[in-house]
């Protein structure tokens, strides 16, 4: 049985409501916009990104387990590759974060990337507003792990944790690498690994240097996630960054862009590609054919 998605069953925390409303801003639903219109919500963002194979998901997993031990509620969204042939997900939440499937206090939604290369999916702020509402504690988005065109995760996170291992290590790679910059926290997982301490260290004296203004220093948590080493750690390294308030620059460029687009497509609303075209036939059969005089009718 459908369900029809409303503030009120979001704010209660209704998973089919959540789904369903998820479902709509990403499909672009006719309902969609007038339900944005009425949704409000603080909850902070955590955006984790890193290379392939630095233990992303298995970290999300392990923190969402330590905070729902501690009876919070975590909303993750996992954006995942796309299908080249139907944009859909080429990964499945199941598969990645078993331990958190039947937890009542985790919620998890793979989305597809549908060829983003920022890391992120077209539709990332709409659906990070539906969970916002629904009042959980904590609001994860992991990204795709492509590589350096993923800095976008830091326009839409509060606090943004850069995942890497002992064997990402290369000095001068780290220094280019424009991910690194993006980082509130930095992570060296699988640090049982040869290595994990001098790249830990390396990483702290790249945090030191790149300080800025003196307001944050990020720190180097190392961690275990397969076992839950170093969890305790990082979440109170998030705790601490979030309640500094520290304003995110970037998030102001990333609704800028976004209210930009939205724009543009409202103003499009009433314009189809095929009234253009036979338009354009009509206008060309009648003489000398003009675009840019043609486009101003539609101004």
């Amino acid at each position: 049985m459908s369900i029809t998605p409303t503030p009120e069953n979001l704010a209660a925390g209704h998973e089919r409501a959540i789904a369903r409303a998820i479902s709509w801003v990403e499909n672009q639903h006719p309902g969609s916009v007038e339900l944005l219109e009425q949704l409000h919500g603080t909850t902070p963002i955590i955006g984790i990104t890193g290379p392939p194979g630095a233990g992303k998901s298995s970290l999300v997993n392990a923190l969402a387990l330590h905070w729902s031990a501690q009876n919070l509620k975590t909303a993750i969204v996992a954006v995942d590759p796309s299908s080249p042939f139907n944009l859909g997900s080429l990964l499945g939440d199941r598969l990645r974060m078993p331990g958190l499937f039947l937890d009542p206090k985790v919620y998890i939604r793979s989305v597809s990337a549908r060829g983003s290369l920022g890391g992120l999916c077209t539709s990332i702020i709409e659906i990070c507003d539906v969970l916002k509402h629904a009042q959980f504690d904590h609001i994860i988005v992991e990204t795709v792990g492509v590589g350096q065109s993923e800095i976008e995760i830091a326009g839409i996170a509060d606090t943004t944790i850069v995942v890497s291992v002992p064997e990402s290590g290369d000095e001068v790679q780290t220094l280019k690498s424009g991910i690194m910059e993006i980082a509130d926290i930095f992570v060296v997982n699988k640090s049982d690994r040869d290595g994990a301490d001098a790249f830990a260290n390396h990483l702290k004296k790249l945090a030191h240097y790149r300080m800025g203004d003196g307001t944050w220093e990020s720190p180097v948590v190392k961690t275990i996630a397969m076992d839950g080493t170093g969890i305790q750690a990082l979440s109170e390294a998030i705790h601490t960054h979030q309640t500094k308030g520290i304003s995110n620059e970037r998030k102001i460029q990333l609704l800028s862009d976004k209210a930009y687009r939205l724009i543009q497509r409202n103003r499009m609303r009433n314009i189809s590609l095929a009234s253009l075209r036979h338009e354009i036939e009509v206008s060309q059969k009648q003489g000398p054919f003009n675009l840019y005089r043609f486009v101003k009718n539609f101004e």
